[in-house]
């Protein structure tokens, strides 16, 4: 028997000529909707810190038991939760951020000092266009930022209007974990304040997207003049707050 939890269809006939789909995104549970992660998967976790971070796919991601994981973050987690926790359960293989050290990113630093886990340091445009570009169905993009440094180093460089170029790929995953405010059955979402961040490009970039939110309303209750990331990139949804509202 399928669980509500899943996306599903319900099929119905109308009069005769044929079927119509219920999608439904909405999962009953976190541990539901990551169910499938593997070990050695390409997880995007979405947050400026912890700002849009969501904690709670985190815990579940944990709870899960996936190892040996790419991390894409702004960030190498910070004091003792979401990010940082997974790093301290041992879970993470490699990370590519652009921000990984601050003074709270102690299980970073203590793991990366003993040779525990791998470092892509990418500037944050970097980041934000290598993930754009993988959204976008790009193949590269030639970026000025990054180079005559290290950073640089045995890349591809172009010159190019006068100005130098570095070469970088899209940045892709097999999941993305983001935070949104509200969300429907379908997977439409809007955002809180800054806390949309990185969400809406990193639910692009993934094969699939699960999105917590702190509320489900009903289909047509979200203005679609307002809706940010639209149900064609989020494969799964989880309330965390108030949860459903309606049917």
């Amino acid at each position: 028997m399928l669980q509500a939890a899943r996306w599903w269809h319900t099929w119905a006939i109308l009069s005769g000529r044929g079927y119509v789909c219920m999608i439904d995104k909405v999962f009953e549970s976190a541990a539901a909707a990551l169910r499938d992660v593997k070990d050695g998967a390409t997880v995007m976790i979405g947050g400026f810190g912890t700002a849009g971070q969501p904690a709670e796919l985190v815990d579940a991601l944990i709870a899960q038991g996936a190892r040996d994981l790419i991390i894409v973050n702004n960030n190498a987690g910070n004091g003792e939760t979401g990010l940082a926790a997974l790093l301290k359960a041992r879970r993470v293989k490699k990370i590519v951020c652009s921000f990984p050290r601050q003074i709270d990113s102690y299980h970073f630093d203590a793991l990366y000092r003993a040779g525990a886990i791998e470092l892509e340091l990418v500037p944050q445009g970097n980041l934000a266009c290598r993930i754009e570009a993988a959204g976008s169905g790009l193949g590269a993009i030639y970026t000025p930022t990054g180079f005559g440094t290290g950073l640089a180093e045995g890349k591809e460089t172009r010159r190019i209007d006068g100005r130098d170029y570095v070469l970088e790929f899209p940045l892709r995953a097999d999941f993305a974990l983001i935070k949104a405010e509200r969300g429907d059955r379908w997977g439409n979402l809007t955002y809180r304040k800054a806390a949309r961040n990185f969400g809406p490009i990193m639910a692009r970039a993934a094969e699939c997207t699960v999105a917590q939110v702190s509320e489900v309303v009903p289909l047509g209750a979200l203005d679609p003049e307002v809706i940010v990331t639209p149900g064609i990139f989020v494969r799964r949804v989880v309330a965390v707050g108030a949860g459903r509202a309606g049917a």
